[in-house]
């Protein structure tokens, strides 16, 4: 019975989940033309993969991220502008997908809660040190 469930949990190695197929024609080539290369690069640095923890595709060996760059350098070969292609993500997958998302009033608060916590922090300690000095 050890033997197989052993046989089992080898058999199902992480490894076994990616695919055979060859990665993507523009997954890892740079484009001929530089300054093509240069849009994809910098539009491929502000998106972040899908199934990585935080990691941006250009860094990510994972098969999906590969396929991004490849759509990536199709589309700027294609004679695409990057912020068509990035919206178009963003439309796809959600502003997760981009390390610059909009500016949206439903954000407002992540930007605003900082800076309202050392306020009401430095609010807390000042009268707190008023009191040890007052009395």
């Amino acid at each position: 019975m050890k033997v197989l469930i052993l046989l089992s949990l080898a058999v199902a190695t992480p490894a076994l989940a990616d695919s055979n197929l060859p990665p993507a024609h523009w997954a890892n080539r740079q484009l001929p033309d530089a300054s093509q290369e240069a849009k994809a690069q910098a539009l491929m640095a502000e998106i972040r993969c899908l199934v990585c923890q935080g990691q941006a595709i250009v860094d990510s060996d994972a098969e999906l991220a590969g396929d991004m760059r490849d759509l990536i350098r199709r589309r700027i070969a294609a004679g695409e502008r990057p912020s068509a292609i990035r919206a178009w993500l963003v439309e796809r997958y959600g502003n997760w997908v981009s390390y610059r998302p909009p500016t949206e009033p439903v954000g407002w608060p992540l930007w605003i809660a900082p800076i309202l916590l050392i306020a009401v922090g430095g609010w807390i300690a000042g009268s707190r040190l008023k009191r040890r000095g007052g009395g």
